[in-house]
């Protein structure tokens, strides 16, 4: 952490009664908001999951690599108090945003749209087919990406990628998409990655973590725990349960070897010290130390994991 950083993420303080419009997408309570020319989404930790840090930490380790990702802020809403995060619109009019589930409805008319977890049809061959007709993220979603991945299908493998690294279960059909850009141009671009509120094990109770943390039971440690985390991609539309993170993201290191190499070179240059720092700016109020001691070794342990793919 470079010294003129702030010891702890800001939070945004946002007034419900600016709200102008309700955010139907999603389980969670949320309301757009207008700061200045900035239309912004906020949305309520409301169940104190830790989908809040969960968001933010993701984000920072999105720019870590040079992941095209949308900005997350922790923010508080007034004058309940309630804990939640900022976002912006990534999609300003007259652009739109085109859901996973809507792409695969396209290929496939008999795709199941309304249905969002366990789609056997997502599976790894119906995305890459859909990636195909993407043009990769605009640039203003990260000056640090890789330019050697020049192709949607590249940057949604460093998608799968991160999932591995932190555990997030939750890329289902509406949790990536294409962005049109409203022109009368038909091209779609690979919307950056979003909602990664899921990630890292966010919803387990500190004693759990305390116990896996300290436990000489082999299949209570966070190496055997880490490794059951599945994925929303199955293999083939008949399979009973959708693939491991670890699985998916072998898929796509089998069809894109080039790229995701890249993207686990971006990894490995990533230290556990610049991981730690991340961490620890998270307030204290939002995130336990037992909560920051065990959500680090989970990175770790997946980081390390992802890398002796490298060795294969």
């Amino acid at each position: 952490m470079l010294e003129s950083d702030p010891p702890f993420f800001q939070i945004r303080v946002v007034d419900r009664r600016q709200a102008q419009e309700m955010e139907p997408l999603g389980s969670k309570p949320k309301f757009w908001f207008r700061e200045g020319n900035q239309r912004l989404l906020f949305k309520a930790d409301d169940r104190g999951t830790g989908e809040d840090w969960a968001e933010v930490v993701a984000c920072s380790l999105c720019r870590l690599i040079g992941l095209p990702h949308v900005h997350y802020e922790l923010a508080m809403e007034k004058p309940s108090l309630a804990p939640g995060v900022v976002c912006h619109n990534m999609v300003p009019p007259p652009k739109q945003l085109i859901l996973g589930n809507q792409l695969l409805c396209v290929r496939d008319p008999k795709y199941p749209t309304s249905q969002k977890f366990r789609v056997k049809q997502h599976t790894v061959d119906a995305v890459c087919e859909i990636l195909k007709s993407l043009k990769p993220p605009a640039r203003e979603w990260s000056d640090s990406t890789p330019l050697e991945v020049d192709s949607a299908a590249g940057v949604f493998a460093g998608y799968v990628m991160f999932d591995a690294w932190i555990a997030n279960q939750d890329r289902h059909h509406e949790n990536w998409g294409g962005i049109w850009s409203g022109a009368d141009s038909l091209d779609l671009t690979l919307a950056p990655t979003f909602d990664h509120g899921a990630g890292m094990a966010r919803n387990l109770l500190d004693s759990e973590r305390q116990d896996r943390l300290t436990t000489a039971i082999q299949n209570r440690k966070i190496s055997a725990f880490s490794k059951k985390a599945r994925s929303a991609l199955f293999n083939t539309a008949d399979d009973s349960k959708p693939l491991l993170l670890t699985e998916a993201f072998k898929k796509f290191l089998n069809r894109y070897p080039r790229e995701t190499t890249i993207w686990l070179e971006r990894l490995q240059a990533v230290t556990d010290q610049e991981v730690s720092d991340i961490i620890q700016k998270v307030p204290s109020q939002r995130m336990s130390n037992v909560c920051k001691r065990f959500t680090l070794e989970l990175l770790k342990t997946n980081r390390q994991r992802l890398l002796e793919l490298m060795k294969t």
